[in-house]
């Protein structure tokens, strides 16, 4: 393990876990105290790194008492993993499944109360391990990714077309196990990238800056295999058995996971809370709307697994 730094109220530590043989990169967030508590496993969305804004989610679940495991997917971040930004899903979910199984391990961590947050493409993995039948005691998907055809035409055709070649070309590489053709994961509308929404762009711009870092300081690419994959990846589909407790957040105005796709999701999970937000898909994530958004995963989860602590508050 790494070195542990906080603020009284918790402390972090830098660590890793093993999936199938590849070292991810994990931070550890404990709350003060000795009892065991609830621990919230989480990943970033697509092409993306833990660092883009969730360790501000992170520690607010730390200063409530909970538990927290951040990780990077294989191949991204600060994980291990080559070639380097592949979004392959069963990987992504493999990746899940051994931090769960890790978090389950940790000193302090109550086995039997373990949270699956995912935000965006997670959001759609955290859905996806709900319905495999993992062990969780609650679900939190932020502007999930819950159906691959809604997202492709969220896209538009032009955009999709824009990607097609890119997507073909590494594709075929990757049967020739050569190097990976990369797209953008974000940029501008018209650009040849995984997202370009309006306003796309200059959200990312603004998290970074509250992030902490500078654009480029981490990749902001994908290998454009993916692209032909998306289409295919629709964890809502297969949402009504999931039975534990699931908070479903969307954005009214998320051209990117739409939000009729996650509430129609929602409507076959046996117990699901839906709450919808003004916006787009990255306005979760951003003053003004993030301390509503968090204070609605606390409100949730002090109702599903509470910590004990007389001072939990959002």
């Amino acid at each position: 393990m790494g070195s542990t730094v906080g603020d009284g109220s918790f402390a972090t530590v830098e660590s890793a876990f093993e999936s199938r043989g590849t070292r991810c990169a994990a931070r550890i967030y404990l709350p003060s105290g000795d009892a065991s508590v609830p621990v919230i496993v989480m990943a970033h969305g697509f092409g993306s790194v833990r660092e883009l804004r969730l360790p501000a989610y992170a520690a607010r679940f730390a200063e409530a008492g909970y538990a927290v495991v951040l990780f990077d997917y294989r191949t991204f971040g600060d994980s291990d993993g080559t070639p380097r930004q592949v979004l392959d899903i069963p990987s992504q979910l493999q990746d899940w499944r051994a931090a769960i199984a890790w978090a389950r391990r940790l000193d302090r961590v109550d086995p039997t109360a373990v949270v699956a947050w995912g935000t965006s493409f997670a959001g759609g993995h955290v859905l996806t391990m709900g319905a495999d039948g993992e062990d969780l005691a609650a679900i939190i998907a932020q502007v999930p990714h819950t159906d691959g055809p809604a997202a492709v035409r969220a896209t538009g055709v032009r955009a999709s077309l824009r990607l097609l070649p890119a997507a073909l070309r590494d594709s075929w590489r990757a049967v020739r196990g050569a190097e990976p053709v990369y797209v953008d994961s974000i940029g501008v509308p018209g650009s040849v990238a995984v997202m370009t929404a309006p306003g796309a762009e200059d959200a990312v711009d603004r998290m970074v800056a509250a992030s902490g870092y500078r654009r480029g300081d981490h990749a902001e690419t994908v290998a454009a295999r993916v692209v032909l994959r998306v289409g295919l990846y629709s964890p809502g589909r297969r949402a009504g058995t999931i039975t534990c407790p699931t908070l479903i957040q969307v954005a009214d105005g998320d051209d990117i996971a739409p939000a009729r796709s996650a509430r129609k999701a929602a409507r076959r999970i046996r117990t699901s809370t839906v709450i919808a937000y003004p916006g787009g898909h990255f306005s979760p994530y951003l003053p003004p709307l993030f301390d509503s958004v968090i204070a609605d995963q606390l409100t949730f989860l002090r109702g599903v697994v509470p910590t004990g602590r007389p001072d939990q508050s959002a």
